[in-house]
């Protein structure tokens, strides 16, 4: 079997594939009926958003629970309200707007991580309420035989405006008094440093009769296409929407048409739900050892469909009559840090960096190069290290790539009189030319299996650079401000073409004049693919391309010589 022949229509193959993805990615991205990307929302005591309102008839079900049965709680009709107040909030990691109706989170922007480098005082919204997209978190208590908080009711604030000053943590309390006498506290804790917020119900139970209910709560989302990296080839591919963790199944993403599908029901001892897009994170986190369910919906009566994801707990807490309790989750709305995501040590939750299948292999390159950079301070040096280290670590492989090659080359001349001696007859040549093969011990497949046996780690390595939030608006030298960005002068593609190119001149030329022409057509077809690549993987490409012509240059003048 022609091993390069194999390698070479397997890549283009896979560049084929990529652009087809990225043509119906950018297909979809410029879909008028799917609405744009994220927005803004006017700042004002009073919601005077135009956004559409959140589906007030989501509420879930209360479990039914055999000891506290009673007539089921009356649907909620839709709800057509205006927004209530807005509390706003200012740590010094995010500025955040709370709804009083509903007590809903419906505004969380990231003050360390600006929309671009071009507007460092803009920084980036991550919930949302805008038109035509929405992305919020909601929470309450649910139950049968009374009234509760769910995220329809209106809750009072005790504090218009919460400001993070020298403390750690600042609380955000909203009160609500049902008809029975029982009074409820809805408390968002933010703390210094961190995305990390707690969310409490407190609740003082004083009527004359057991308190018994449910915590939920639900993260709901537009599918909204995010910005392309790639220009007219759309964006690169990064998951967007629910994933759920379950002790049982471990992580399983959920997409919108997974929902639209069907309602999830999923019955669990622990875990936690989430929405993704790339780089961030909104992650609904139960506390306690309570059973939960884990749920989904999609609301159809607003502008755009309404994707959902909760979870709901399945055995009922229970307060006496005259006697106070508490109810808690937490949830996590920012960038995908991996030492801010394991620092919150919940199982899985470090998943939300999806590097896919080859997640043991781009674990420890990440770790890898986070070490690198914490030595030398610059991501792109620490890319430029790092691809030094596999290329030694590789060494081995790639050297005896290189000599077979270099083997090929010194056989080229002596092929090409064995294919004009037998002209077209092909079986003839190809007996002849492994008689060459074995008469000069030359394994003609030498020069790919090593390669192929790379093939993983260089995969892992470009998710790694991909997915990393660490490298967004990471600067390098000169005019590369932002790695995750392509380069804006095209200097870097230009350089890993002419670098394959290079690479060729050292190959043995192929015989098969098709095949010729394909492999001179690759580095034009690569350095157009690669304009609209984020700068850290050019990079990348590009170091690695170098390192690999300096060492074959060297291995083939060796054995020219001899």
């Amino acid at each position: 079997m022609d091993f390069r022949r194999l390698i070479l229509f397997g890549a283009l193959g896979l560049v084929l594939m990529m652009i087809w993805q990225s043509w119906i990615q950018y297909q979809l991205e410029h879909d008028p009926s799917r609405g744009t990307g994220q927005g803004t929302e006017s700042v004002g005591e009073r919601g005077t958003s135009d956004a559409p309102a959140p589906g007030r008839d989501d509420v879930p079900d209360a479990p039914e629970v055999e000891s506290i049965a009673a007539p089921p709680a009356p649907e909620i009709e839709e709800d057509i309200a205006p927004p209530g107040r807005m509390v706003n909030v200012e740590t010094d990691t995010v500025r955040a707007r709370i709804d009083t109706l509903g007590g809903d989170l419906v505004r969380v922007e990231l003050l360390k991580h600006p929309v671009s480098v071009e507007t460092p005082d803009d920084p980036f919204v991550l919930m949302h309420r805008d038109r035509p997209a929405l992305y919020i978190a909601q929470s309450g208590l649910i139950g049968t035989g009374r009234e509760y908080p769910n995220h329809n009711v209106e809750f009072t604030p005790e504090r218009d405006n919460v400001t993070l000053g020298g403390e750690d943590s600042v609380r955000v309390v909203l009160n609500w008094t049902a008809p029975d006498d029982v009074r409820y506290r809805k408390i968002y804790t933010f703390h210094r440093n961190s995305y990390h917020i707690d969310v409490d119900f407190e609740v003082d139970n004083r009527s004359q009769e057991e308190w018994a209910g449910f915590l939920y709560g639900q993260l709901k989302q537009t599918e909204v296409a995010q910005p392309g990296s790639m220009g007219f080839l759309g964006r690169l591919p990064s998951y967007n929407g629910a994933v759920i963790y379950t002790a049982e199944d471990k992580y399983d993403k959920v997409d919108y048409g997974e929902i639209e599908d069907g309602p999830l029901n999923v019955a669990t001892a622990g875990g936690w739900v989430a929405m993704l897009q790339h780089y961030f994170v909104g992650a609904l986190l139960p506390e306690g050892s309570q059973g939960y369910q884990f749920y989904s919906g999609v609301s159809r009566d607003t502008a755009m469909p309404q994707y959902r994801i909760g979870f709901k707990h399945t055995e009922p807490v229970r307060i006496p009559a005259e006697g106070r309790g508490v109810l808690s989750s937490s949830l996590f709305v920012g960038p995908k840090e991996q030492t801010r995501l394991q620092a919150l040590d919940v199982d899985g939750i470090i998943l939300t960096v999806d590097y896919g299948w080859l997640t043991p292999v781009a674990e420890p390159l990440f770790w890898l190069l986070q070490k690198i950079h914490n030595f030398v301070g610059n991501w792109g040096w620490a890319i430029i290290l790092l691809t030094l280290l596999v290329k030694l670590i590789f060494y081995p492989l790639s050297a005896a790539s290189y000599k077979s090659m270099a083997k090929m080359k010194k056989l080229q001349p002596r092929l090409q009189t064995l294919k004009e001696r037998y002209g077209d007859d092909k079986q003839k040549f190809q007996q002849e030319m492994m008689k060459l093969y074995k008469t000069e011990k030359v394994n003609p497949a030498g020069g790919c299996l090593p390669i192929l046996v790379q093939i993983p780690v260089f995969i892992a390595l470009y998710w790694v650079l991909l997915e990393s939030v660490e490298l967004r608006q990471a600067s390098f030298a000169l005019w590369l401000r932002d790695l995750s960005l392509p380069d804006p002068y095209y200097v870097l593609p230009v350089v890993m073409g002419a670098s394959m190119l290079a690479q060729q001149y050292l190959n043995p030329a192929p015989l098969d004049p098709l095949q010729k022409k394909i492999m001179t057509a690759l580095p034009i077809v690569f350095t157009v693919f690669f304009l609209w690549f984020p700068a850290g993987l050019v990079l990348y490409w590009v170091v690695n391309n170098l390192l690999s012509i300096a060492q074959q240059y060297v291995i083939t003048r060796k054995y020219q010589s001899s």
